[in-house]
């Protein structure tokens, strides 16, 4: 087998549904298998899974095992050459993964590879490729410089070595994830994609960032972005420095102060309400369930000119491609007030989310 994808579920059924769907379109021409492993959602994430993927493997733990000790129960069941760890909350294009397989084929030391990543309203999540997060580069992150904390010596659409990749999104050999022992159980949640990455290219390896695909990632979506999760991420960050560095006391009481400090002076960031005054349903015909539950006027296009801002866009998965949503998401992100749902294939909900803080909107058509 070629590719094993495997999805850390915990409570996002809908866009675990999104996922799936996107996931599967995008595999019809490789030998792949899809495994989900849910971490005790209370949703109906499994009855959903068993219902409407049959063909996928369902691992349902019985407790939440956090992000580590989840994906490496999942790898532990796959059988490809090359695994991927993929969010939940993610849409892939149906090219995505021949377009990496075909890069990892052809590279001899790769580790990890990566993509681009965008949000749901098209921005490029600059942690798709980052640097190594020494305590000044983490430190200055904290305090609103994290231009050393990202690579920003690759362009975003360009591909090029980047040594820490993110855990939304990552491809890589079954053989090399095991040689380092796949993800450290120490880390429940943040900070086990940057222990991965470099613990890989510790080993000999090289990672990469492939620009030239590019998946959508709802951010936010599996958890709240507070002041609970940036005490959370430097919390990691203390594992990480112990675990990779010569112990010292500067290091520590460093590594101690920004976690102190990155609680006491960061704050939740608010959520502005948005504004609709129209829907743009982007389909061959019009549903008529949108205009039953949408509160404004619902309009019939077929393409994204003459789009006025405050529109919310709304693509129809049943006549647009996952490559052609993500594609028309990223090229009018330039348009601040304009957001963006999907109707899945097959499906009787839209969905979607309007930046990375909170979590995102479904409507429910029936």
């Amino acid at each position: 087998m070629k590719l094993s994808i495997v999805i850390l579920n915990y409570n996002v059924r809908y866009f675990l549904e999104l996922c799936l769907k996107s996931v599967q379109a995008a595999v019809t021409d490789i030998d792949a298998e899809i495994i989900v492993v849910d971490n005790n959602s209370e949703d109906d994430s499994c009855k959903m899974v068993k219902e409407l993927f049959p063909e996928v493997k369902l691992i349902e733990n019985k407790e939440n095992y956090g992000f580590s000790k989840g994906n490496n129960i999942g790898v532990a069941k796959a059988k490809g050459e090359y695994i991927c760890i993929l969010n939940p909350d993610t849409v892939v294009a149906e090219d995505t993964f021949s377009k990496l397989l075909s890069f990892a084929d052809n590279t001899t030391d790769l580790g990890i590879v990566g993509c681009k990543l965008i949000n749901g309203v098209g921005e490029f999540l600059p942690e798709s490729k980052r640097n190594v997060p020494y305590v000044k580069v983490a430190f200055k992150k904290m305090l609103g410089k994290p231009e050393l904390y990202y690579a920003n010596h690759i362009d975003e659409n360009a591909i090029g070595k980047a040594k820490i990749l993110v855990g939304a999104f990552m491809l890589m050999k079954r053989d090399v994830f095991l040689q380092v022992g796949g993800f450290d159980e120490e880390y429940f949640m943040y900070g086990e994609d940057i222990d991965l990455s470099y613990s890989i290219y510790k080993a000999g390896y090289s990672n990469y960032y492939f620009g030239e695909t590019t998946v959508l990632h709802y951010k936010g979506e599996s958890t709240l972005r507070d002041k609970h999760y940036v005490k959370r991420f430097y919390g990691a960050m203390q594992i990480f420095y112990q675990k990779h560095f010569k112990k010292n006391l500067l290091c520590d009481f460093t590594v101690w102060s920004a976690v102190k400090m990155a609680y006491l002076i960061n704050k939740a960031p608010v959520s502005k309400a948005k504004q609709v005054n129209e829907y743009a349903f982007m389909s061959s015909q019009m549903n008529d369930s949108l205009k039953a539950v949408l509160p404004k006027e619902v309009v019939l296009k077929n393409c994204l000119e003459s789009i006025q801002d405050t529109t919310e866009i709304i693509f129809d998965g049943n006549t647009w491609s996952y490559k052609e949503i993500i594609t028309a998401i990223e090229k009018k992100k330039a348009y601040k007030s304009v957001t963006y749902k999907i109707l899945p294939k097959d499906s009787s909900f839209i969905i979607g989310s309007d930046n990375a803080i909170c979590r995102g909107e479904i409507i429910n058509l029936t």
